[in-house]
């Protein structure tokens, strides 16, 4: 980035980086590789750098040969099944595709929207129409599927193509919701065909049914991405793995479950603000190693360039209880720790319809339980114990610490006060003769977290059990309101607080929406529908922070922690700069 390379006093310029990018090859060492795979940590390990020696042959150049600097390198443990943009639903897809596409807009340093792929946009008076107008010149990938295998010129008709195709029913996206409700619709809630429009090949016009202040945030989701008709229509579902888009990197190949490969793309419309092109690295190599400690063995090897994240085996092993770094690795990589837009909590279903015999908890419908139940957790004490520090307790409402409309002061949560939580069990009918009894539905992985809170109950007199389900049958039960009280997190899609605060509002009851808890509240959706309508964002800021408070007395939640990311960098990697979107954003990055 220019402050590097201003401190640096050189750059790896574009003469460097402007390699040919030749398909690579199934080559024997590939092969290996891929076997390896099957083969335990170790040989897989062993067969990243198989890889990554077989992989920087392929790309280089007739002058000058590539070498690991150029190369940048990452790993995903979890399922990545798509390079479709529109199946990017979780963040294994979502940063594959990042590197692939644009879309009109991106978000900049602030987590505000600015322009992508169109160079400057207009809203109307009224907030109901978006008009946006093109670059000239951006063009999508190289592929076989252009006339030549030349990437052709972005159209507006291409916006209005990919807008409609994730709403289209045969295209089976998850991704639907972020136009649905909102663009016009028909009768019958399809999209209306003057929804989006195109009058002429730069400009396209969407249009709202009513105004929706965070729209532009919603634009910038990879969902948003823009895609050729050609490439969809002679792929088909296969599109997910011949990706053509107009981002920074070119897909070369995908070896599936060993590793995917990009290349520079030559012709980016982006560059630095000195001019030149971007990006500045040569390649990006994705391996899938889904054994923690092996990953973080070969990033410590230096064969991974970055890590998001680090599990209980590794958090203790790296930081101690308070969050420091262990002396043991202090300087042998950089340690960052931001917030992130995820709150940790329990939620408690309001609703009894679907509550049969032992999972309906009427207890839990009287607020004085709610309120004792988070009174008696102490959740500074649980983050130092059990996450050495990486979050910050849920001490507000549900709205995380890292958007500009948290704040403490405005709604103040619960803190530790184990004598309250005894006196509001007392008033609400619960003591030594009547004790509560409950149960928390969990997932393994959070099963320890569980405990603990489970004894912190136990000594205000509620007692709680803990039924582990897998991952798909809790998301199940919580969706259709069949448990009663549950652990769940939001990782937010935008960077708005109505995203979070979107849980409560009664139209949004799940399956449907993401209304989870049912929760009800007349002055609560009058509150929201005046939000969504409010352009400034000082008085924005406080309808939000009403409508936490709302939250906060009325319990449909336990807010147990606002997370954080935990990035883990290579000295030697620079321009990688964290958000609390905790995106991967690479085409600004480089290497010594």
């Amino acid at each position: 980035m220019p402050r590097f390379l201003a401190r640096l006093g050189r750059f790896p310029g574009s003469s460097e980086s402007a390699v040919s990018a030749p398909a690579v090859r199934q080559t024997p060492i590939f092969a290996r590789f891929s076997a390896s795979i099957s083969r335990g940590p170790a040989a897989r390990a062993a067969g990243l750098g198989l890889l990554s020696l077989s992989f920087l042959a392929s790309c280089s150049s007739a002058d000058k040969p590539a070498d690991a600097r150029r190369v940048f390198r990452y790993n995903q443990p979890e399922a990545l099944t798509s390079l479709d943009p529109a199946f990017s639903r979780n963040q294994a897809n979502i940063w594959a595709v990042t590197q692939l596409y644009n879309g009109l807009v991106d978000l900049d340093d602030s987590l505000r929207p600015a322009p992508a792929l169109a160079r400057r946009y207009s809203i109307s008076p009224d907030g109901r129409t978006y008009t946006f107008v093109l670059r000239r010149g951006v063009h999508f990938h190289d592929s076989e599927v252009f006339p030549g295998g030349k990437g052709r010129e972005v159209v507006a008709q291409d916006v209005v193509y990919s807008f409609r195709r994730i709403l289209d029913k045969p295209t089976a996206s998850p991704g639907g919701w972020i136009f649905r409700g909102k663009i016009l619709e028909k009768p019958d809630g399809e999209p209306s065909d003057t929804a989006f429009v195109a009058p002429n090949d730069s400009t396209v016009r969407i249009y709202l049914k009513e105004p929706f202040i965070p729209f532009l945030g919603i634009l910038t989701m990879p969902y948003a991405y823009v895609v050729p008709r050609e490439a969809v229509q002679r792929y088909g579902k296969d599109f997910r793995e011949h990706p053509v888009g107009t981002g920074p990197f070119v897909f070369r190949r995908w070896d599936e479950g060993s590793a995917i490969v990009y290349h520079r793309n030559p012709h980016y419309w982006r560059r630095d603000t000195k001019g030149r092109q971007l990006p500045y690295l040569d390649a990006v190599q994705i391996s899938f190693i889904a054994d923690r400690k092996s990953e973080f063995l070969t990033f410590q090897q230096g064969k991974l360039d970055f890590l998001s994240g680090i599990r209980a085996g590794s958090r203790d092993l790296i930081l101690y209880p308070n969050g420091q770094v262990r002396e043991d690795f202090a300087g042998k990589f950089r340690f960052e720790k931001v917030p992130y837009l995820n709150t940790e909590y329990l939620g408690i279903q309001l609703d009894p319809t679907n509550l049969r015999g032992k999972a309906d908890q009427p207890a839990l419908r009287d607020r004085r339980v709610r309120q004792a139940l988070n009174y008696a957790l102490n959740k500074p004490e649980l983050l130092a114990y059990f996450l050495n520090n990486v979050g910050v307790p849920g001490a507000s409402g549900f709205v995380p610490s890292s958007l500009p409309s948290y704040s403490e002061k405005e709604v103040p949560g619960y803190s530790y006060q184990p004598a309250k939580a005894r006196q509001l069990l007392r008033e609400a009918g619960y003591g030594p003769g009547k004790p509560l009894t409950l149960t928390l539905t969990t997932v393994a992985e959070r099963k320890e977290v569980c405990e603990y809170l489970q004894k912190k109950w136990a000594e205000v007199g509620i007692q709680v059990g803990i039924d582990v389900n897998q991952a798909a049958a809790q998301q199940e039960v919580v969706d259709n309101g069949r448990v009663a009280f549950f652990t769940k997190s939001w990782l937010g899609d935008y960077p708005d607080a109505e995203n979070y605060l979107a849980l409560f509002y009664s139209p949004n009851f799940s399956p449907a929406g993401p209304n989870k808890t049912h929760y009800k509240n007349a002055e609560y959706d009058r509150l929201y529908e005046q939000a969504k309508l409010e352009r400034d964002d000082v008085r924005r800021w406080a309808l939000y922070q009403a409508m936490d408070r709302l939250v906060v007395r009325d319990v449909p939640v336990i807010p147990l922690y606002y997370d954080q990311v935990v990035r883990l960098t290579q000295n030697n990697v620079h321009g990688l700069t964290p958000n609390p979107m905790n995106q991967l954003v690479l085409e600004r990055v480089w290497k010594e």
